[in-house]
């Protein structure tokens, strides 16, 4: 630590402020908070930390500079808007900083509704934000359909409607606007479409909806099916809309829920503001986090999502004045007037349920926008899950997946089906037929099966899996085991037995199967995984009984060679229909000589059949 850093640090004042590193270069590289500055500021350098990211930043920090508040919610509110500013390279970052759109209604004699990206309170009243721009437009349009309101953008004052200076424009003579310009309509009778309009606004959106049902009954009445497709976007919309106004108990009035989730590349909050029984207004955003070993703890991330919520929705909370906010997590600072609960039951369980799962499918639909832009992300993210849950050294891009058929030990096969990143590579699948070993012993076939296929790829300097599976129990991990120390490969290669109950997953060493969720990324590879060895080998077994079968009574012809059994299979396509041809169905085929063979010789044979019945 340079000296000038040392001195700055003992001189710290012991009360709540926000602090700034820079690097070097003068950069600002993370920003944070304190109820005590001189206590939270020393303990970065007092001591090694347990977490790489924290260590890494203490070596960077050349400089620091702070600012002294009143509170420590006064802190948080600084701490946000510093680090939306810098942007730095340690701190949790705001993903979507976008702006949201809000419905405005403006401060006028006669007011206008419109749609602005722009919060500028002295301009009027705004309701929002509305984290779905399309929502709120369609919104917008059956507002403007339900009421004769204006939308030019005249300065209406009671001289210039008393002096006519406006001219009536086309809305009027469409009858969506009731003249206002030109004095047709009072601004008490005005006033009226207004304040219904600001009771949907606030939530009560069914009468909204009526309007366009029956608007969309009219037109399909009248056959305008068209028009009457137009409508029914909207009324989707708007019952969407609606959906997050679900009523939840009449007892529960003017309260907030926050809930928390994350994972290690991101954060999730989602915020629902609950009056008289309805949720009212809801959003989710994103926190991207910078380092996978962040430090961040999750009362830190809520702290910073609420006081994000409570900048967006500051008229919500100046108008309703809440004393209550359900969470899953107590942030680590405290709001004045305000209780923060965690509910263990009832109707405030139910609400912050319903706010994490709304946080789960924010998460849920980024994933899946991700995946589908970048298809190599969720191959990745599929096989860190893998690696995660089996807990392998290494990422598992390549696995092989074994499985052993036969029938009462006749024709045994096995088959090896092989994933590149999570996906079949059928180029390297590979059929083995047993050689060494008689009757059904699966164990002693695997061993086989095993041996040939890895030492055949040391041999030949291939480059081996990360993962094989064995589609088995405890006896067949055991010799795929033996195998593998026979071969000097135990370290290079890991091998786990799935039993027949799937689920069930079985490690060397483990006399305990580890159960798996069945609804997780991990089983369903591994159930692709067999499904396909069991498909590849039962395909290949079947393949043999059947070539087996077909050709043993023309393998016993002698003067018959290969040439002349692929003319009479070609032509008749199995025995059956060989032995019931004619001898001059026969001839035809193969000639007189082959035909006259072929058919004494079956014919014997059927005969001698039928003789010792």
């Amino acid at each position: 630590m340079n000296p000038d850093l040392k001195l700055k640090i003992s001189l710290l004042p012991d009360c709540p402020g926000v602090y700034k590193y820079f690097n070097k270069e003068g950069t600002v590289i993370y920003v944070g908070k304190a109820k005590n500055l001189k206590r939270r500021v020393s303990s970065y350098f007092n001591r090694v930390h347990s977490v790489l990211r924290t260590n890494m930043l203490v070596r960077h920090i050349h400089n620091l500079e702070y600012i002294v508040v009143n509170t420590e919610e006064e802190a948080l509110d600084l701490e946000n808007s510093l680090i939306k500013t810098y942007q730095p390279r340690y701190n949790v970052l705001l993903k979507d900083d976008k702006s949201y759109p809000w419905i405005c209604v403006t401060k006028e004699q006669f007011p206008r509704v419109y749609l602005t990206r722009e919060k500028v309170n002295k301009h009027g009243r705004f309701f929002g934000p509305y984290p779905k721009t399309e929502v709120a437009w369609a919104l917008l349009d059956a507002l403007k359909e339900i009421f004769p309101i204006r939308s030019c953008r005249y300065n209406l004052t009671p001289e210039a409607v008393e002096s006519k200076k406006h001219r009536l424009c086309l809305k009027f003579h469409l009858k969506s606007c009731d003249g206002p310009c030109q004095g047709l309509i009072s601004p008490d009778e005005y006033a009226k479409y207004i304040d219904e309009i600001i009771h949907i606004l606030n939530g009560e959106t069914k009468y909204v909806s009526d309007y366009l049902c029956d608007e969309m009954a009219r037109y399909a009445a009248d056959l305008k099916f068209e028009e009457a497709e137009q409508v029914k976007r909207k009324y989707l919309l708007v019952e969407k809309y609606r959906a997050k106004s679900v009523i939840v108990s009449p007892t529960i009035s003017n309260i907030d829920v926050y809930s928390l989730i994350r994972d290690d590349s991101a954060a999730y909050a989602n915020y629902m503001h609950v009056r008289e029984g309805s949720v009212v207004q809801s959003m989710t955003i994103e926190y991207k986090i910078v380092d996978a070993d962040t430090d961040e703890t999750d009362a830190e991330l809520m702290s910073t999502a609420i006081r994000e919520f409570r900048q967006r929705f500051a008229d919500a909370y100046r108008k309703d004045r809440v004393k209550e906010a359900v969470v899953n997590v107590v942030p680590d600072f405290e709001i004045e007037g305000v209780n923060f609960v965690v509910p263990q039951r009832g109707d405030k369980r139910k609400l912050l349920a319903i706010s994490l799962k709304n946080a789960e499918q924010y998460k849920t639909d980024k994933l899946k926008m991700m995946e589908k832009l970048n298809p190599e992300q969720r191959a990745m993210r599929t096989l860190t899950t893998i690696q995660k849950d089996f807990r392998l050294s290494a990422v598992p891009h390549h696995i092989e997946c074994f499985d052993n058929s036969n029938i009462s030990g006749t024709n045994p096969v096995a088959a090896c089906v092989v994933f590149r990143n999570a996906k079949p590579s059928k180029k390297e699948y590979r059929h083995f037929n047993i050689k060494t070993v008689e009757g059904p012993d699966d164990y002693a076939s695997m061993k086989e099966v095993l041996t040939r296929r890895y030492s055949r790829l040391v041999s030949e300097g291939q480059d081996l899996p990360q993962l094989v599976i064995l589609d088995g129990g405890k006896g067949q991990l055991s010799a795929g085991v033996e195998v593998l120390d026979e071969l000097g490969l135990r370290g290079q290669i890991a091998m786990i037995g799935i039993a027949k109950t799937l689920n069930e997953i079985y490690f060397p060493g483990d006399s305990l199967p580890l159960y798996i969720d069945k609804n997780s990324e991990t089983l369903k590879v591994v159930q692709r995984l067999r499904d396909e060895a069991h498909r590849f080998g039962i395909t290949h077994h079947r393949n043999r009984r059947s070539k087996s079968q077909v050709h043993s009574a023309l393998d016993e012809i002698r003067g018959v060679g290969d040439k002349t059994k692929q003319q009479l299979l070609k032509e008749f396509k199995s025995l059956k229909r060989i032995k019931e041809a004619s001898l001059p169905q026969l001839t035809a085929v193969v000639g007189a000589a082959k035909a006259n063979i072929v058919y004494n010789a079956l014919n014997i044979n059927e005969k001698d059949n039928n003789s010792e019945q």
